[in-house]
Order: C-alpha cells, then structure tokens, then sequence
C-alpha cells in the first residue's frame, strides 16, 4: 500500500495562497472543517503549511490581529513530504520520526496534490484489523 492508496479518489486539495490575511486562512479551514492547509504561491508551488494550531499560537495567544497578518508571516516552512508512491510504512515511520501529524504529498513534478494526517493510517490499520479479526472468526467458527 502506498500514499495515492490512503488518499483514494479525493478530489479536493485544501490549499491558500501564501499573501491571504490570517482571517481568511481561519475561515477557510473552518468552511473546509480542515484543521490546516497548504500554503501556495502566486505560481501555484506549495510553499509552507498552516494551521489551527499556528493561528492560535502566533496570532490570537500573542494578541495580534489576524486580518492585518498574512499567512506567509505564520505559515511553517520547514515541510516534510511524500511522493504518492511512497510506501505506508515509510510514510508512517516519517510522520513517527518527525512528530508531526500531517504529510504533504508533492508530485515528482513538484505539484502539490494534499496531505495524509495521522486519522488517514488509522482508517487503514482499523481497518486491516477488522478483516483479520473477521478471518479468524471464521475460522474458529466455522461448521466442518
């Protein structure tokens, strides 16, 4: 299984551009019901990640106004990121090294395609677990 495997057929990529206020990054994730998006350039190039958690931390807990900053002044930079081919296990063992939550999945091409968040390997390994359980009760019993 791999990265384009977890994310299926999702057709949004939850993105805003680099230059939008922090207000409207807030609104966006809230009409989305996303808890962070990327960040991209006028050229479309994915140039950092916000979130929930950075508008809280560097906006509202330090008393700024959030329709007067830009997203580029809070976004994070430093990115971690997938290829679509990369492997869940790889993929996982990131996010584990990195303690992040999220990963950015980014073309060869360098196209930003979205992101995988923890509750993505979660979905699977439950999932996994529940067809190994359902095997085994088979199994155990089944009338020979």
């Amino acid at each position: 299984m791999n990265v384009s495997d977890l994310v299926g057929s999702r057709k949004e990529v939850f993105s805003i551009l680099e230059e939008k206020s922090v207000l409207e990054a807030a609104q966006y994730l809230r009409e989305k019901q996303v808890r962070s998006a990327g960040v991209v350039n006028a050229e479309g190039q994915l140039v950092g990640v916000v979130s929930q958690s950075d508008i809280s931390d560097k906006v509202a807990a330090e008393n700024k106004c959030p329709a007067w900053m830009k997203v580029s002044d809070i976004m994070s930079r430093n990115l971690i990121t997938v290829t679509p081919t990369e492997s869940f296990d790889d993929s996982l063992q990131l996010m584990e090294r990195n303690g992040i939550y999220h990963l950015l999945i980014v073309e060869t091409t360098g196209e930003y395609r979205g992101m995988l968040s923890v509750s993505d390997f979660l979905r699977v390994m439950a999932s996994d677990q529940k067809a190994r359980a359902d095997l085994l009760e088979s199994y155990l019993f089944s009338s020979r």
